[in-house]
């Protein structure tokens, strides 16, 4: 139950990090959109067996982390949560590709294992851009930022609504949690047989609430218009910001930084 309680309060710190004042928060959130999302696509076009090239792209989120003030640890704490579905993305690999790429002695690497790592690479790059985006932008903002993007007003609520009561049912399902283990004698966790009526329960606690949430924004004036703050105009920083990192990105896809390091470190041996 503490357990549960503390992954809810790690997802409320997002927020909490966006209201900082630092270099990167200051930005223009279309800035650091369109600045996460070349990176995203710069790292998903690499090829399936390319893993030292991908290494110094790690210098990006790393950067961002340190002049933006984000707690490592918080984030790894994120990444650790989508283990499980990096493994399961690239867990067949090693075993329909299983041709020889590379011999480490008397040890031959196949293909799959290759790919394999390229593939956790890529998952773990792509998703702590996205958390530094959340974290040094807020959703308010970004939500913003692809309304003057041109992205469809329907699409952006829905994004918007969407990470904004995921809090809402985290907090039915701790609440049931928490009731099922007063009233229970299983002290390891809700027994599998109560896990249909549970989840029965708390559909029944999340559309009661959606409705009360719902009735509550119709007091207020809610007229299906999401009214986010106004953003100011890019500036000059924020086009150096934005050239910088792409001509870094476009520098990185093109050029094997370690392989050029390594035949120049060689090459004066």
């Amino acid at each position: 139950m503490i357990k549960l309680e503390s992954n809810w309060l790690d997802l409320r710190r997002l927020d909490d990090l966006a209201n900082q004042k630092t270099f990167i928060h200051c930005l223009d959130p279309c800035t650091k959109l369109f600045t996460t999302l070349a990176f995203v696509m710069i790292v998903t076009s690499f090829s399936k067996y390319e893993i030292t090239s991908l290494i110094p792209l790690t210098f990006y989120p790393i950067a961002l982390m340190a002049l933006g003030n984000l707690p490592y640890n918080h984030l790894l704490k994120r990444l650790v949560v989508i283990a499980p579905f990096v493994v399961f993305v690239g867990l067949f690999n090693p075993i329909f590709d299983q041709s020889p790429v590379a011999n480490l002695g008397p040890l031959v690497i196949s293909g799959g294992w290759i790919s394999f790592i390229s593939i956790t690479i890529k998952l773990i790059l792509t998703v702590t851009s996205a958390l530094i985006l959340v974290a040094t932008t807020g959703i308010n903002s970004i939500c913003a930022a692809l309304f003057r993007i041109g992205i469809p007003k329907p699409i952006v609520i829905q994004i918007l609504f969407m990470y904004r009561y995921l809090h809402v049912l985290l907090e039915e399902f701790l609440i049931t949690s928490q009731a099922y283990s007063l009233r229970s004698f299983h002290s390891s966790g809700i027994h599998y047989k109560a896990w249909g009526s549970l989840l029965g329960q708390l559909l029944l606690r999340t559309m009661a609430r959606a409705q009360r949430i719902y009735q509550a924004m119709l007091c207020r004036g809610f007229d299906g218009e999401i009214r986010l703050l106004a953003m100011g105009m890019r500036t000059k920083r924020d086009n150096i910001y934005f050239v910088f990192w792409l001509a870094f990105f476009l520098f990185c896809r093109f050029l094997n930084i370690p392989q050029v390091l390594g035949k120049l470190l060689l090459e004066g041996f």
